[in-house]
Parts: structure tokens; C-alpha cells; sequence
């Protein structure tokens, strides 16, 4: 299913929420951003082999893959960037990823397809143009991975969060964002746990979110789960600035030497 999150004719942007099959129970429900600008293409967090097949046939709807200029990863992951060596092969896109992992992502593919394809995103993020329209990687360090950015769409207003704001939620039950106080706070089931332990701690997490409270965001979307728009933005900046996570909640009882017991 394609979820068509903004458009004004020239400028869409597509969320694919469903192309994550059936083959393994233990394959995570995974978002693929489709954003179309005059005719120009780029793809955020596009995932692995087990989503490439669905997502061409899924994304030529609205663009030629031809028109792919970008593939955009907010970390290092598999079902972040694990097709990249097909993306290369298929087109003549560039890859922009933290620079922390430019010289890691070429394990994923041939290097002479990846040779001055992989662009690096200094640590403060950058800007990246598109036909008629101005992308922006975003820092969003240690949230999880240590070179972690999200993008924000200043079209559309969107900020695509990555993991954070994730929830694990059947690929069905995502059709509509998340809006109400009421209606975030019947959600977060879905949210905390996963929350608890892929932030690294609450310093970063409230780093972040003094960041996005100087933003202009109409629209939440975050890699995995239901996305959130209107009030129940402001509700999550709140509960995940004050969010205790990571290594905020480990002990010394999590690094013992268990050994096993010989009979």
C-alpha cells in the first residue's frame, strides 16, 4: 500500500509501509519515502533484498527509475541499505550517509559500482538540493547509530525521523498518522520498549528535541510504525524528552561473566 503523506502537483511524497512480506515472522515492519521533486527522484532508508523487487515495481508508478538522483540513509543498518549494491547497478544514483559509515556501506556492494557514489554527511548535517526544492540531512546522532541524521523535506514540512518515533506495529494498522494526546498515549505500548533500549540515553534524546522544537514540522515519519502529525507531535517531544533509555537504565548486572555450569 502507498500512502501519499503531501503533494502540490510538482512535489509528492509517497510512503510505502507494507512491501516487508510474509517470508520471515522475524522481519520488522519497515517504511520506504519516495519523495518525486519536478520530476527528479530520491529514496529514503529504501531497506534490504527482502524489499528491493517490491519497492522498483512499487515506486516506477510514480517515477522512472531512471530519475532516481538519491538514495538517502539515516544509518548503517541492513534494512536501512542492505540492497545497495542493486540500487547502484540499477541506476545512477548517489548515496548520502553519515560519513561515520561512507567507508563501512561499500561491504554492502561492488566497489567499483560504489567508487564516488557515496557521499559522507559531515557530522552537522548538509543541505541537499533537488529540482525545485531543498532537502536536509538532520543530526540525529547516538538515536540509534552513532552516525545517525534524519531528513527533513522543507517542501512539505516533514521531518522523516527514522527510528525515532518508531513503533512495532502490524503494516496494516498504518493508514493514518497518529494526532490526538489521547490517541498517542493508547500507542505508546508500541513505542516504549523499543525506545528504552535503541536510544543510547536521555542527554541526546533531549538534545534532539530541543533541535525539532525550533523546526517547522507538519509531519512526523518515522522508519517503522505509525506517523504522527498535529498534537500528538508535541506529546511525543514531551514524553521522549523525558525519557529515561540506553545506557541511562543499564548497571554493572548487565556485564557479568556468566559461565556455564559443567555437570
Amino acid at each position: 500500500m502507498a500512502i501519499e503523506l503531501f503533494s502540490n502537483g510538482k512535489h509528492r511524497c509517497i510512503m510505502f509501509n507494507d512491501l516487508v512480506t510474509d517470508t520471515s515472522e522475524e522481519a520488522v515492519q519497515a517504511n520506504q519515502f519516495l519523495i518525486v521533486s519536478h520530476d527528479q527522484g530520491a529514496l529514503i532508508d529504501p531497506s534490504g533484498n527482502i524489499t528491493y523487487n517490491a519497492l522498483t515495481l512499487a515506486m516506477q508508478k510514480y517515477l522512472p527509475k531512471k530519475n532516481l538522483a538519491f538514495l538517502l540513509a539515516s544509518h548503517q543498518d541492513p534494512d536501512i541499505i542492505g540492497a545497495l549494491d542493486k540500487w547502484l547497478y540499477s541506476t545512477d544514483c548517489h548515496l548520502y550517509v553519515s560519513q561515520l559509515w561512507s567507508r563501512f556501506v561499500p561491504h554492502f556492494c561492488n566497489l567499483n559500482r560504489a567508487d564516488g557514489r557515496i557521499i559522507g554527511i559531515p557530522d552537522e548535517g548538509m543541505p541537499i538540493p533537488m529540482m525545485g526544492s531543498t532537502l536536509y540531512a538532520i543530526p540525529a546522532h547516538f538515536l540509534h547509530a552513532e552516525g545517525n541524521f534524519q531528513f527533513y523535506d522543507g517542501t512539505s514540512k516533514i521531518l522523516f525521523s527514522g527510528d525515532m518515533g518508531a513503533s512495532l506495529v502490524d503494516a496494516k494498522s498504518i493508514t493514518t498518522p497518529i494526532t490526538t494526546k489521547a490517541e498517542f498515549y493508547d500507542q505508546l505500548h508500541t513505542m516504549s520498549g523499543f525506545h528504552k533500549r535503541y536510544m543510547v540515553s536521555n542527554k541526546v534524546c533531549r538534545f534532539w528535541v530541543n533541535m525539532v522544537r525550533e523546526m517547522d514540522i507538519e509531519m512526523l515519519v518515522p522508519q517503522h510504525g505509525r506517523y504522527m502529525q498535529g498534537e500528538a507531535i508535541v506529546c511525543f517531544l514531551d514524553w521522549i524528552e523525558n525519557l529515561q533509555c540506553g545506557i541511562d537504565l543499564f548497571t554493572q548486572e548487565h556485564y557479568r561473566f556468566r559461565p556455564l555450569s559443567v555437570r
